[in-house]
Formats: C-alpha cells, structure tokens, sequence
C-alpha cells in the first residue's frame, strides 16, 4: 500500500503541492470556492486508489474545510468522511473537528459527539477556540471534560 509521498511520481507530487499551496493562499483570504477549485484539480492528480496516499488526507482535509466554512455541509461530509479512510486520517484531531461539526450541523447528535470526543482526546479545547463555540457547548453536554 503506497503511504509516502516520495512514491507519487515527483512531477505529481509537485504540482500537488503547487495546486494545496495555491488553494491554501486562496483559502487564508476567505475565497473559499477558488480554493476548492485548485484543491479539486490537486485531487485529480491522485492515482487510484486514492485512499492509500497520504496526499489524500491533507487534499480532503483541506476540500472539507473550505466547503464547512462555505456552508456546504453535504460536499464537506462527503470530503470528510472518504479522507477518515485515508493514510494518517484516524487520530487527526482537525479531520475529527470538522467532521464532528458536520455531522452535528446534520442532526447526528451521536456519531457528532463520537468525533468531537476525538478531537478533544488529541488536541484538547484549544482546537475549537477558533469556532462557533456551539460545539464545545455541545461536547460538553454529552461528557465531562
């Protein structure tokens, strides 16, 4: 199962990097779909199966992030869920953050407060200072912590 980037052929593996950077830049100034846009393109040049590069991870790390915070919950799911399947995914406090606020935006009080849990496990409170303070409100009504 291929897991280091240094497996990706090296002009992939550098336009990748090119395209994250370029959407990266795009994201830290609010322009959340271009960003999306150069991630989606840095994603297309993943090989199948795409599920076993650690490319992946940070690639749909980052498409969830922008589509949460462009209000596109079912694109940031699907995102979200299909990177927890993914080299380096499970344990990721951030990944676990994002998909917990997506799932309990969703309704999914459970599995939301599973993942929560998680990000607070690896990261503690500080990870949800930069967010509508609603889901550590949340967390904090289904556990002591």
């Amino acid at each position: 199962m291929p897991s280091v980037e240094s497996e990706l052929d090296d002009n992939a593996y550098d336009e990748i990097v090119r395209l994250c950077e370029s959407g990266d830049k795009l994201d830290s100034i609010g322009r959340y779909e271009s960003a999306v846009e150069e991630y989606n393109k840095a994603w297309k040049l993943v090989p199948e199966p795409k599920n076993e590069w650690e490319a992946s991870t940070w690639i749909l790390a980052a498409i969830g992030d922008a589509c949460f915070l462009l209000g596109k919950a079912k694109s940031a799911r699907q995102a979200l869920e299909f990177a927890m399947t993914c080299p380096g995914a499970i344990g990721n406090p951030f990944l676990h953050l994002r998909l917990g606020q997506v799932l309990l935006d969703a309704g999914e009080e459970d599995a939301a407060a599973d993942e929560l849990m998680r990000a607070y496990m690896w990261a503690g409170k500080e990870i949800f200072e930069k967010d509508d303070q609603r889901y550590l409100t949340f967390l904090e009504s289904r556990a002591r912590i």
